[in-house]
């Protein structure tokens, strides 16, 4: 069965949306998700457990992204 891999990428303010990537991302969240919905809503329970929530919206942003993926991949 395939799935879906949802990617939280942590970018500084002075990092355009654009160019937000894993490469410039200060910090990449990955987690697998059973359908493309997933990768919209299952993050969050990430970023909140994780210490990178105190510089959301202040001096980072988030931006997600939705892998397909293959059973056994």
């Amino acid at each position: 069965m395939n799935g879906f891999l949802a990617v939280v990428l942590i970018c500084a303010q002075t990092v355009p949306v654009q160019d937000c990537e894993e490469a410039t991302a200060t910090d990449v969240f990955k987690t697998r998700v059973a359908s493309e919905i997933g990768c919209a809503t299952g993050w969050q329970e990430i970023i909140a457990r994780s210490e990178v929530r105190e510089g959301i919206g202040r001096t980072a942003y988030l931006k997600t992204q939705c892998r397909r993926v293959k059973a056994g991949g």
